[in-house]
Formats: C-alpha cells, structure tokens, sequence
C-alpha cells in the first residue's frame, strides 16, 4: 500500500498532459511519467540495462522504449516486451486531484532483471600462451562479384605471408569489404554511458559482423597491421567505418578507465596514386595510439606518385613489381614483431618478478612468525 505521507505534487494536469511521456524526479527517484489517452502512468525512469533515462525515450503503444538502447518496458505494469518480461521497472501510484498530478514515490511492485549470458567479448582480456599473433586489416572498398587488383591489399598479404613463413607467427587476414556491419550510430552522442563495451550495435544486431574485427585486436592479436589506399587524400570509407565503431574501446577509457588493449601494436601500409600519405598516416597513428596500442619505429610505409599521377595502370605496375616495397611491408611487420616480442618478454618478466617478490614477502612473513 502506497504510504501517505510519500504522494508528492509534480504538475498541473495541464502542463503534464502536453507530453506523453517526460522524466521527472522526486528526490533522487527518477521516473517516467506517462500520459497516454488522457490517463497518467509512472514507471522508473532507470532503465534495467545500463540505466538509461526512460522518461527521455519515446512511447511504442504501450511500452516505454529506453533513448540508449531501444529496450521497453510497459508504461502501467513496468514489464518488459513480450518474450522479456522477466524484465521489469517499478511502477509508481498516480492520483489526479484538484487538477494536480501526484505521484507516490513508494515502488508498488519491485524492479527484476531477467538473466541475461553477457556478450563472448565482454569475457576478461587475457593473451593466451603461443606465437605472437598478427593480424591484417583490408579496409579496400570493391566489388566483391569483380575483384580488382589493390596495392594495398597486394601488400598486406606479402606482409602477413612473411609473418607467418619468416617469423612463425599466428595470423589472420580480414577484409571488411566482405563483412556486413552498421556505421556508428552515436550511442556515445546520447550520453557517454550509453557508449558500451561490446558496441552496443554489437550486443543488439547478432547479424553485424564487426565482431570479427573486436575479437582480433582486443583478444587475439598480437600486431595489428591496417592498410588503406588513399581517397581523395584520406584514408578509405571502410576504415573510417570500421573506426567510428571502435571508438567504444577508446571510450572505456573515458567512462571507466578501462584499458581493453596491452602491449599491442600497431603499423599500416598506405598505398594511392594521390598525395597526403602524412595526413593519412598521422590520423591512423593518432587513433591507434589512442586505443593503448604501441607503435614500431617507422610505424609505416607508403606509397603514392602525387596528385598528377592519374594513370592508375602504371601505378599498379610500379607496385606489383616493386621488389622494394615488397621488402618494406616485410621489413614493417617484422619491426612490429619485434616490438611484440618485447612487450610480451617485458610483461612477462614483470609478473614473475611481482609473484618472486611477493612469495619472498610471504616467507619473510612467516619467518617473522
């Protein structure tokens, strides 16, 4: 039974009605307050999943749907949509009286949450034991029905064969031209917590496949080599693409000083028959940088013919049979192993000497004892 004493005024019917559904507080209890059909309902304005604003969202018939990330709750029962109602907010008593709107801060039913498996990338970031792991990223936009030739790609597959066939190591090649995924949707643009690790796209669309692309460079891979060609003196769309979506990993940072990425690193390959190369470079390095990764010395090569270079055939012949860029993508990837290799004999040396220090401690202990 709702206590007396807990009724609070919030509004004039007149001025309520206005908006189906608004955000209100009562002390520091937040609530959805709904008017639909004339009648007045009140929900939590604290959504179940990462706590979203509820009174900011929209109304979907019945349901009041969360601005973040789209889940609903029933605006009277505070239930969740049909196959979720385990799902549930507390509901809140409304009373009209003498033309005011009350609202009894005392919960008439209770909030529940329906179990919910947390994402495969939302488990701990370890690097597990084996060969330092390399993967390459293709962010070439073609037809995939008429493949043509790309010097960037040609490279970075001379550079991940090399990897494997000269320096043993693990790799993996992705092509985001072959993988379906949604642009950044500014999850991060309604509010900084709203920007989620896993990529709240991610966690909602189990069709989006950037979920490759997360799971090789948080949890798999050692050396991260990008290669891009150059578009009008920028970087390809796919890789811009593919960046706007991984700045959730950045933002981590940001919201909970959470660093997803350790002792990984970076390098690119930039190939184009237009100028900009430092441009290009210097936007990727910076982003990179940002993520934690670390960077090898001459973390890149590239190459272009200038902006009056506009016979695209002579550049890919210059590139296929160019022996010396062959050498420099072979030469970057392994400078980027090496660098690998340091962090990880580095990182490893470090906690045999943290767990050494802390038995010597431990026997000190009992010595004292």
């Amino acid at each position: 039974m709702a206590k007396s004493e807990a009724w609070h005024d919030v509004g004039a019917i007149s001025e309520l009605a206005q908006r189906p559904l608004q955000q209100i507080a009562i002390g520091t209890t937040k609530i959805a307050l709904v008017c639909r059909d004339g009648a007045f309902s009140a929900i939590s304005g604290v959504c179940n999943h990462v706590a979203g604003p509820l009174g900011n969202g929209r109304l979907d018939g019945d349901y009041v749907v969360c601005p973040w990330h789209n889940w609903k709750f029933h605006c009277q029962t505070g239930l969740g949509e049909p196959g979720y109602e385990e799902d549930a907010v507390p509901t809140y008593p409304v009373k009209v009286e003498n033309g005011r709107v009350l609202v009894n801060s005392e919960p008439q039913s209770p909030r529940t949450r329906k179990k919910h498996d947390p994402h495969p990338l939302a488990r701990p970031v370890a690097r597990q034991d084996g060969p330092i792991r390399v993967v390459g990223i293709s962010t070439t936009v073609m037809d995939a029905a008429n493949p043509r030739y790309s010097t960037s790609d040609a490279l970075l597959e001379h550079a991940i064969e090399h990897a494997h066939a000269k320096e043993d190591a693990e790799t993996r090649l992705i092509h985001l031209n072959d993988l379906k995924f949604r642009a950044c949707e500014g999850y991060y643009s309604k509010s900084s917590h709203a920007c989620t690790w896993p990529c709240s796209i991610t966690q909602m669309d189990p069709t989006d496949e950037l979920d490759r692309v997360y799971e090789a460079i948080v949890h798999w891979a050692d050396v991260i080599l990008v290669a891009t060609p150059i578009r009008w003196g920028n970087a390809s769309s796919l890789y811009y693409k593919m960046v706007e979506r991984m700045n959730c990993i950045q933002n981590q940072i940001t919201i909970s000083n959470k660093v997803l990425m350790h002792n990984k690193v970076a390098a690119f390959i930039i190939t184009g028959g237009q100028d900009n190369v430092q441009a290009v470079a210097g936007q990727m390095l910076g982003f990179f940088a940002e993520l934690g990764c670390h960077l090898p010395p001459f973390p890149y090569i590239a190459h272009s013919r200038g902006w009056s270079a506009e016979d695209m055939e002579r550049n890919i012949e210059y590139v296929s049979k160019s022996k010396e860029l062959r050498e420099g993508a072979a030469d970057l990837v392994c400078r980027a192993i090496g660098v690998a290799k340091k962090l990880l004999t580095s990182t490893a040396t470090e906690a045999r000497t943290t767990r050494g220090g802390r038995k010597a401690h431990q026997l000190d202990v009992k010595a004292q004892i």
